[in-house]
């Protein structure tokens, strides 16, 4: 399969990471292969010659961080924060308010022989929890995440990082799109991802798995740009389409009310996904097949076209799918 279907719920913070390009990955993994590294030993960052560009689809509220704020909207957030880390990243965006700028910051904030002490990072997060109590911080929203990532991973400069980064809140059913080299992290939430068929994943704190930070900070893209945030299209009374601008994969949304049968369009090979109800999935061949809330099952591009009826006690359901553009 070109793509992989995941459901993520996220109880705590997952790693600050990033996804290398085609190109990259090819380049990383022919090198470690040179190397003689195993594919399962620890230090081992590239696992295929694959890019993992991904989408993400709210199940429920889900927050996140992606990308980079504007510089200037950083400079804003730490002008008064009142502990001498921020206050120095502070000091060199101020002067240098552009995506260099935000690319010597990161690197500031991460490479091994420049990262912060444990206690800087301590007090930057104390600064914002003093913020946060006085009512006097330009973003809360800001200042609640350093705090929510310094509980979770004490003395990790990734917590720091995240103020150089855009929140993205999605509510249940809407989807962001994470192309390669876009830096980010999930906070919260539970939401279905597809993404290019890899385990390549770059982590560069706010995790206990392997840290790779050369890696990472050679495959960020450091321009400041919005998360993307895919609308999604509406290709008949039940399904709704989420095309991200990859030829990896592409995700459908289908709602069947109580009777009837609909068709659920996609093509190639498939995973259709139960999240409620439960539902009776036909193909061309008149094979068949039901899923409850929970069950998955592969469709085979063989199969053709496809059908799908709710057969539950109210005789809805919702199902996701995976497919090929």
């Amino acid at each position: 399969l070109p793509y992989l279907l995941k459901v993520i719920a996220v109880a705590r913070p997952l790693s600050l990471q990033v996804h290398p390009s085609l190109e990259r990955a090819r380049e990383g993994f022919a090198a470690e292969e040179a190397a003689g590294i195993d594919l399962m030993d620890r230090r081992r960052s590239y696992k295929d010659r694959n890019h993992k560009p991904e989408l993400v689809h709210a199940l429920t509220r889900f927050e996140g961080l992606c990308g980079f704020r504007a510089p200037r909207r950083v400079v804003e957030l730490l002008a008064d924060l009142d502990a001498p880390l921020a206050q120095a990243i502070h000091h060199l965006l101020a002067g240098d308010p552009t995506a260099q700028g935000i690319r010597t910051a990161f690197r500031r904030l991460l490479e091994p022989e420049l990262r912060p002490a444990p206690e800087e990072v301590g007090e930057v997060v104390e600064a914002c929890r003093r913020r946060l109590a006085a009512g006097a911080s330009p973003s809360p929203r800001a200042d609640r995440t350093v705090v929510l990532l310094g509980e979770a991973y004490p003395g990790d400069p990734g917590v720091v990082t995240s103020l150089l980064l855009n929140p993205v809140t999605l509510e249940p059913g809407e989807a962001m799109f994470v192309p390669s080299g876009g830096v980010h992290a999930y906070l919260d939430g539970t939401a279905v991802e597809v993404m290019a068929n890899s385990d390549n994943v770059l982590r560069a704190g706010l995790t206990t798995k392997h840290i790779d930070v050369p890696e990472l900070l050679a495959n960020v893209d450091y321009v400041a740009a919005p998360p993307i945030r895919i609308a999604p299209e509406v290709v008949n009374e039940v399904t709704r389409v989420y095309y991200a601008p990859v030829d990896d994969f592409e995700l459908s949304v289908t709602e069947v009310p109580a009777g009837g049968a609909h068709p659920l369009p996609g093509r190639g090979p498939r995973i259709v996904f139960c999240l409620d109800g439960e539902v009776r999935i036909t193909a061309e061949t008149d094979d068949s097949i039901d899923l409850a809330r929970g069950q998955s099952a592969f469709v085979p591009a063989s199969d053709g076209a496809l059908t799908i009826e709710g057969i539950g006690a109210d005789g809805a359901g919702r199902v996701v799918q995976a497919d090929v553009p």
